[in-house]
């Protein structure tokens, strides 16, 4: 038990949380900017799987990361440009849609993946490249403070850069009103000459492009190779992270931080004689426990303002 309390509080623990929740945070970005638009973007998980694998073989082929990564961007934002089509020019359902791209980005990859290697499980034949870390000049030499903060993934400080740019996005920009305004009520948007497709389609784009960074991260940099399956739903925990955050970027990456925390901890666990079906579990109990907390704290705000409401009401009628 010491041994598990001195890991605990080491800072190669925190370091470790930063580390698990890169991609969380990456798919809640995306699904924050989707939804701020008035779109539901549920495809986050095979955006990120289909990101995943483009960005390992163009390195293995193009020996070239950064173009890979490109790639494998430009990959996430055209899955976020074919649920718009589909959904905004086609009108089809959007969890229909969804769903299907996803069971399609699912079986795609193992396709694709076993077409250029000969194996269905990983990419370890290829040799890929990773996205360098970053050490950080004075911060790497500061004990504590440089594991803590310095020799991170690229990745990773665009992950907590990307909650500042997604804030300032939407929030101090025109496209950012147009996104809000657009998501809010499109049909006023549309009265003052708004294209709301346009609007969509252009956040659709977006949220692909970030889902693709937490995709790139997983097998560039956490791994150095594409697994079958490695997303292991931090798209959906991602969805569920922004459901949390109540909407707002900051909110987001807290939230997502603290499935970060369960994620770490249950890589922890694992030196300890604690079953591993046990252990898979954590980060998924998690984001029950935290979307029960929050639909709870989300009634309870409601059941307030209604009775502020209802206060107002009887004063007026006095």
């Amino acid at each position: 038990m010491n041994g598990f309390w001195s890991v605990i509080f080491s800072a190669g623990f925190v370091a470790t949380i930063i580390r698990v929740t890169t991609p969380i945070i990456f798919a809640s970005m995306a699904c924050l900017i989707a939804k701020k638009a008035g779109v539901r973007n549920i495809t986050i998980e095979g955006t990120m799987l289909v990101s995943a694998l483009a960005g390992v073989v163009a390195s293995a082929y193009l020996k070239n990361v950064w173009l890979a990564v490109l790639i494998g961007m430009l990959a996430g934002v055209g899955i976020g440009l074919f649920l718009g089509y589909f959904h905004i020019i086609m009108d089809t359902d959007i969890w229909l849609t969804g769903i299907a791209i996803n069971l399609i980005a699912n079986g795609g990859t193992v396709f694709a993946m076993f077409a250029i290697t000969g194996d269905k499980g990983s990419t370890a034949s290829l040799a890929s490249l990773t996205v360098p870390n970053i050490n950080i000049p004075i911060i790497k030499d500061i004990p504590i403070l440089g594991e803590i903060l310095s020799g991170h993934s690229f990745f990773t400080y665009l992950a907590f850069i990307s909650v500042i740019i997604m804030y300032v996005l939407l929030y101090k920009t025109p496209l950012g009103l147009r996104i809000r305004a657009v998501g809010e009520y499109s049909m006023a948007a549309e009265s003052v000459g708004e294209n709301s497709n346009r609007i969509k389609l252009i956040a659709l784009a977006l949220s692909g492009m970030f889902a693709s960074f937490g995709g790139m991260f997983m097998s560039m940099s956490y791994a150095s190779r594409f697994v079958r399956d490695m997303m292991a739903g931090r798209g959906f925990i991602g969805i569920a992270a922004e459901s949390m955050g109540g909407g707002h970027p900051f909110g987001a990456a807290f939230a997502a931080a603290i499935f970060g925390v369960a994620d770490a901890l249950a890589n922890v666990l694992q030196s300890f004689s604690i079953p591993s079906e046990l252990l898979l579990m954590i980060p998924y109990l998690a984001t029950i426990v935290g979307l029960v907390l929050y639909s709870i704290r989300r009634q309870e705000a409601e059941k307030k303002r209604i009775q502020k409401m209802r206060q107002s009401n009887t004063v007026k009628e006095g």
